[in-house]
């Protein structure tokens, strides 16, 4: 019989008691102490991710490196994100003793992530001052990016298909959302 392991009732998780959770093949998130948990991703979705990757990868400067999931982004103890991609500076990377701060962070849409995404995560990151928050939907090619500005996300892009949009920040790339060969 296998270790069964349980959650604190009565209060709000923190990133000790998500370190707990098993390895099991779901991604376990925390977002202001509520455990979001979501299973393993769709070949589209890796698919997208790994195109959309390599795309930031071989625009991104020396400065900067693209990451993907899993990778924890700690705000608080209370707020504990994975995106599917991620832009950090080598410098925050290097340093294991500072918490991740993207400079982008992006999420892949799955039929179970597509609310949480586009709500949530994009108002947990907006508060956290993370410049720049994407959105992409690996069925029906878009990709939908926001900007900080004053403090807010304000929508800077929402292309579908075979368009194309030149993103500025964090650094120039272009990136066009048509569906992966099959």
């Amino acid at each position: 019989m296998g270790v069964v392991t349980t959650l604190p009732w009565g209060r709000e998780l923190t990133a000790d008691d998500l370190a707990d959770l098993p390895d099991d093949g779901h991604r376990y998130e925390l977002i202001d102490g509520c455990l979001l948990v979501t299973p393993s991703p769709s070949r589209w979705h890796q698919g997208v991710s790994a195109e959309l990757a390599f795309a930031l990868t071989v625009s991104c400067p020396d400065d900067l490196r693209v990451i993907t999931a899993p990778m924890d982004v700690r705000y608080s103890r209370r707020t504990v994100l994975q995106p599917d991609i991620l832009v950090v500076s080598r410098a925050n990377f290097a340093n294991e003793d500072d918490p991740l701060r993207p400079a982008l962070a992006v999420e892949i849409l799955s039929p179970s992530t597509r609310l949480i995404d586009l709500n949530l995560k994009k108002a947990r990151y907006e508060r956290a001052g993370c410049p720049s928050y994407w959105v992409v939907d690996p069925i029906d090619p878009r990709l939908i990016a926001w900007e900080l500005r004053e403090g807010r996300y304000a929508q800077v892009a929402d292309v579908s298909g075979e368009e194309s949009w030149g993103a500025m920040v964090p650094y120039p790339v272009t990136i066009t959302p048509a569906r992966p060969r099959r």
